[in-house]
């Protein structure tokens, strides 16, 4: 089992994908301990976690689509087509974060590969003006 999208942006297991998270989470500053991903979760809404957002997420510097994939379910849901656009945007600016080396262990492997995998795949949807689609 695991987590696949739509346009080719993740297939694998869901334990990979909270490597990969928590790794764009560390590059783009925030605080990881373990799996958890300390963000501000008392204004996040349950449709939200699905891909219902009626404004960037923010965090305590302002906006940050980077939150559209951290606050997302991992198993099912969406991002829409203009929000693919401002996360690709947001994953391009952390890629020089991200060790050419880095590897988060099975399953996920390098995470520079990988998030340019998921930046393609936003892209992809943007570009289609269709949603990304969790399943």
């Amino acid at each position: 089992m695991g987590l696949d999208t739509t346009h080719d942006a993740w297939h694998g297991a869901y334990g990979a994908f909270t490597r990969f998270r928590n790794a764009l989470a560390k590059a783009a500053g925030y605080e990881v301990e373990d799996r958890t991903i300390y963000l501000d979760w008392g204004h996040v809404e349950e449709k939200n976690l699905y891909g219902e957002w009626d404004a960037v997420p923010c965090n305590t510097l302002g906006p940050d689509p980077l939150l559209f994939l951290l606050m997302h379910s991992d198993c099912e849901g969406h991002i829409e087509p203009e929000h693919c656009r401002l996360l690709a945007d947001r994953l391009m600016e952390l890629l020089p974060a991200i060790d050419d080396d880095a590897d988060g262990g099975g399953h996920l492997g390098n995470i520079r590969t990988k998030t340019q995998q998921f930046i393609d795949g936003c892209y992809a949807a943007a570009n289609a003006g269709e949603r990304l689609e969790f399943y």
